[in-house]
């Protein structure tokens, strides 16, 4: 006993005729058992009671059972009237001898087999998380130019963070070994969160990398023209300065001429034309850039389609391989 019993004691005693007497009398009885949750919620626990005297030996006193175990799983089945959490499967008496001191006492011990109703969990808890792997994997359908796969992922896996609470009110705490509902949630825990880091590196790859390529080849570009206007400035401050130093030592003698040529030059329209060869020059360097930035990005989605396409693969046969081998050992 770990309480008072409170039932009320029986006064009568029936006697036979040939000396067998019978005294009933009902007694409840609360015990600790010790248990076993590495399958939880797919558990089964065995609980023994064993009933004998403290005082008198095997030569003083005999406990024998009345029925024998089917019986009294039948009659047990019968009185029990519990619809809880746990499903009553079998009850088994046996009988041994127990020396000490060189003294024997005999005892008999009954043995109860229950088995917990897992519906409750399996539909609250592991269907759920089942789900959200689902959910998970099918996310590799969205594009990662959209940018909605990364926050998707994020809010999977706050939900799951939120079902491991859960887990947490829900799982007796009563076990020498981690129970396969913890190695399940935290196995699946940790593929989300792989998946998670690999659609990170995928962003970073698609925006990143080709982000920085386009600014170097923007400053590249602009590098270079600049070089170039250098360049045309200085030929024609050049070319200005030798007419003007022709036009000083033979002024008196080829100034009709030299003031031709330079208005010939220096016309409107030879200008305008020379803008737009720039222009035009600058447009084509520009339209080159970004053909090469296409074409980097080009290779970048390629990579990442490649990346996607190989993990999304590794993901789904790992899951598999693990849901395989833990249904195995719940099963088992």
């Amino acid at each position: 006993m770990t309480e008072k019993d409170n039932s009320h004691p029986s006064l009568y005693l029936l006697i036979h005729h040939n000396g067998k007497v019978i005294f009933e009398q009902d007694i409840r009885v609360v015990s600790t058992c010790k248990m076993d949750v590495h399958k939880f919620p797919f558990d089964t626990q065995q609980c023994n009671m064993s009933l004998g005297s403290a005082s008198l030996c095997y030569d003083q006193l005999r406990v024998i059972p009345v029925v024998n175990s089917s019986r009294a799983t039948e009659y047990s089945k019968e009185l029990l009237q519990s619809q809880g959490e746990w499903e009553f499967l079998h009850l088994s008496v046996t009988s041994y001898n127990l020396t000490f001191d060189e003294r024997v006492w005999e005892q008999l011990v009954f043995t109860f087999v229950i088995k917990r109703r897992p519906l409750l969990h399996v539909i609250n808890f592991l269907i759920p998380i089942l789900f959200f792997l689902c959910l998970d994997l099918a996310s590799y359908f969205i594009p990662d130019q959209s940018g909605e796969k990364l926050s998707f992922k994020v809010t999977v896996l706050l939900a799951i963070s939120v079902l491991l609470l859960i887990l947490n009110d829900i799982l007796p705490s009563m076990s020498n070994k981690t129970p396969l509902i913890a190695t399940y949630c935290i196995v699946i825990f940790a593929l989300m969160l792989l998946s998670l880091l690999e659609t990170i590196l995928m962003t970073y790859l698609m925006e990143g990398v080709a982000m920085e390529k386009l600014a170097r080849c923007v400053d590249k570009a602009r590098k270079a023209t600049i070089d170039k206007s250098n360049t045309t400035e200085d030929k024609r401050q050049s070319g200005s300065l030798c007419t003007c130093v022709s036009g000083g030592e033979k002024q008196h003698e080829m100034l009709p001429v030299v003031e031709e040529a330079n208005n010939g030059l220096l016309s409107a329209e030879s200008q305008a034309l020379l803008l737009v060869m720039d222009e035009l020059k600058e447009l084509q360097r520009t339209l080159s850039v970004q053909r090469n930035c296409r074409e980097d990005r080009g290779k970048a989605a390629s990579l990442v389609s490649k990346i996607n396409k190989a993990f999304f693969f590794f993901y789904l046969v790992t899951a598999s391989l693990f849901l395989l081998l833990l249904y195995l050992q719940w099963t088992s």
